[in-house]
């Protein structure tokens, strides 16, 4: 369940300076208690979050992302566009997320960006994780010197309202990477939690050499996203390769 945020105090003993990560959340706003499970981070009374933005987590390359400056090249990108300004403006008022495919350079990080923006100023839960660096803070997880465990980085994972995964199938899918991959999408879908994909594998390719979607993350996951999300597929050229002399380049691609 969303935890609402609790009204902030203007002045707090021992409070860290702005844009310090916190030691026990690294974070999340979530702090696991052994065996008790997660609970509001202490850092969250701090007033040290004056962005609810901050708290999503995402990079900082992606930070000027917004709908505002997502500049459509051709139809399938105006009509993405549509559709995920829709999604923002019609949530919580929907079932499904959003699987956001095409190839790199053609805005879908963006996209799912200024999609957690919108939310998150409506007041909305949310996270963003580029899917690789979940599956490396999952493995540091198992290194008893990050005294961090499994656990902790998974609870906001599958607690928030709404989460974005950014470059479903980029890692190789070997079993534990597919393992985990199944125990988040089916964990969120149990719960009926909204979540985001973006991927650059579509699920058919003209050259028989180029993998799928379902190569990637398997037939039973790619079966269940059908359920769970609505496809959106955005083409073009990569924006970076192709920028035009004296044009500014989309913030965050």
């Amino acid at each position: 369940m969303a935890v609402s945020e609790k009204k902030r105090t203007s002045k707090v003993e021992n409070e860290q300076p702005p844009g310090e990560v916190c030691e026990v959340c690294f974070g999340t706003g979530m702090e696991i208690v052994k065996g008790k499970g997660a609970r509001p981070c202490k850092c969250q009374k701090t007033g040290r979050h004056t962005d609810p933005f901050e708290k999503v987590r995402v990079p900082r390359r992606y930070a000027r992302c917004h709908f505002s400056n997502y500049e459509a090249q051709n139809e399938s990108q105006k009509l993405a566009l549509l559709f995920a300004t829709n999604f923002t403006n019609d949530y919580p008022a929907t079932e499904k997320g959003l699987l956001i495919s095409g190839p790199v350079g053609v805005g879908k990080t963006h996209l799912a960006v200024s999609i957690l923006k919108g939310l998150t100023e409506r007041g909305f839960s949310c996270l963003f994780y580029e899917f690789s660096s979940l599956l490396k803070e999952i493995q540091d997880s198992y290194n008893p010197r990050t005294q961090t465990s499994e656990l902790a980085v998974l609870a906001p994972v599958l607690n928030a309202e709404v989460l974005v995964l950014d470059e479903l199938g980029a890692s190789k899918p070997t079993d534990w990477v597919r393992d985990t991959m199944a125990y988040i999408i089916n964990s969120r879908y149990n719960d009926a939690r909204v979540t985001i994909f973006t991927t650059n594998y579509a699920d058919r390719t003209a050259n028989e050499r180029e993998e799928t979607l379902e190569d990637r993350i398997g037939v039973r996951l790619r079966s269940r996203l059908f359920e769970m999300c609505r496809p959106i597929e955005v083409a073009g050229e990569d924006y970076r390769r192709t920028l035009q002399s004296g044009r500014m380049a989309r913030p965050g691609f």
